[in-house]
């Protein structure tokens, strides 16, 4: 283990806050590997850079020699978080809770260590609470306490319904800590709510002679599953130690990055729409998404920048550059730079164009838009044509009701910044 002091250094990179920091100091210096929990909700399990945030966190503990435990909560997933909400959620079904928590689990190595991180699901132990555990572990918090959230209050005072299951959350969330015997658990800062919830549900509890029995069979069932078999209670074990992380604002600077808002960059997207994407930040969104989406020395960066040693937009282009090789790997890094500044630096078509066959001589612009996959519906079609994203072989075309003729040849569409197609008639 590194010196507490290096190992800091790291954890509070980009952190908002620590609660607290002299506590996590003092389970650093115990010089055991720490269990490190984050929570995630498979209701939307499409990862964008938003959510990698919590995950370099991650990663970052991960690296420090600690145990990353990637909690799944199937269980917890059918109330659904209330964290942000003004209504009651629609509840997921178990279909859909297991299909989501597939999708989460092909994305996330990407970023994690897949030899060195624990995915758990809390159904293992939440679905064996029974009678007995619930009406327990409901009577340790007061509906009084529940209210002091402002999702809740707010909701509460507009007459907005909240339903009892949405009060269950925040405790089986916290009851997940008591399990696991987490020391700290990461999440955003929509989420500090439910995270004091979990260090006190932890104090609440306990873990002695007096914690009640099926619980203390849940622990026991947790070590041996994950490789802890007959582990003792640290002496110094406490409450847990939680660490929030901002919510990362999407390209438009204003907004948290959110697939809703069309604000995002998909993990899983194409290296060249991922460069071009962020080539498009400002400058100073620049600096925040060098802070909490690399490992890269930004202020070094900052003050080059800043002297004129640097050029902004070179700096732009390495960040780019950097985040699409982590998930693609640095050749296609290379060629989405090299992609990024034939098309837009040099005003010239990709090297690369992909062709569309249409069956006939004639088609409406917004038919076309969609035929080729260029978006998902004819209404998105026609809002890109009348915000003016649309040319064909460089004329714009601003009529959602126009008509384009095809030839052998091919014309050329272009939609938005980054897509083209070759157009032919078949």
């Amino acid at each position: 283990m590194k010196p507490v002091d290096e190992q800091l250094k790291l954890i509070k990179r980009g952190a908002e806050e620590i609660i607290s920091e002299d506590e996590l100091k003092k389970k650093l210096s115990v010089k055991r590997p720490l269990i490190i929990k984050a929570g995630f909700d498979p209701s939307a399990p499409d990862i964008h850079l938003g959510h990698t945030v919590l995950l370099r966190k991650m990663k970052h503990f991960q690296d420090l020699g600690h145990d990353v435990y990637f909690l799944i909560g199937d269980f917890t997933g059918r109330i659904g978080d209330p964290s942000g909400k003004s209504k009651t959620r629609k509840q997921l079904t178990e279909e859909e809770v297991k299909e989501n928590a597939k999708t989460y689990k092909k994305q996330i190595f990407k970023i994690l260590d897949k030899d060195r991180t624990k995915v758990v699901f809390n159904s293992k132990w939440c679905a064996k609470l029974g009678e007995e555990g619930l009406f327990d572990l409901a009577a340790r918090y007061t509906v009084a306490r529940m209210l002091e959230r402002d999702d809740f209050r707010n909701r509460y005072r507009s007459e907005e319904p909240i339903s009892i299951l949405e009060f269950l959350y925040p405790l089986l969330q916290g009851y997940d800590s008591v399990v696991m015997e987490a020391d700290v658990e990461l999440g955003g800062t929509d989420q500090k709510f439910n995270l004091l919830v979990g260090r006190g549900i932890q104090k609440n509890y306990g873990l002695d002679e007096k914690a009640p029995d099926y619980l203390l069979k849940s622990v026991e069932s947790f070590r041996e599953e994950n490789g802890r078999p007959g582990m003792k209670k640290p002496v110094n074990y406490e409450s847990q130690v939680i660490i929030t992380m901002p919510i990362l604002e999407g390209l438009d600077g204003v907004d948290k990055m959110s697939k809703s808002l069309d604000n995002y960059v998909g993990i899983n997207e194409p290296p060249e729409e991922q460069f071009g994407k962020l080539m498009s930040v400002s400058d100073e969104l620049m600096w925040r998404y060098y802070e909490l989406l690399t490992d890269i020395d930004y202020e070094k960066l900052k003050k080059e920048v800043a002297s004129g040693k640097a050029h902004p937009k070179k700096v732009k282009a390495d960040l780019a550059g950097n985040i699409v090789a982590e998930y693609h790997g640095p050749n296609a890094a290379r060629k989405a730079q090299a992609h990024f500044e034939t098309v837009f630096a040099k005003k010239e078509l990709p090297d690369e164009i992909r062709d569309f066959t249409i069956g006939r001589a004639k088609i409406g612009i917004v038919d076309l838009i969609k035929e080729v996959g260029f978006a998902p519906s004819g209404s998105e079609a026609r809002r890109l044509v009348q915000q003016n994203a649309v040319t064909i072989d460089g004329e714009r075309i601003n009529d959602p009701n126009a008509e384009v003729t095809l030839n052998k040849e091919g014309r050329i569409l272009k939609v938005g910044k980054r897509k083209f197609g070759r157009v032919l008639k078949g």
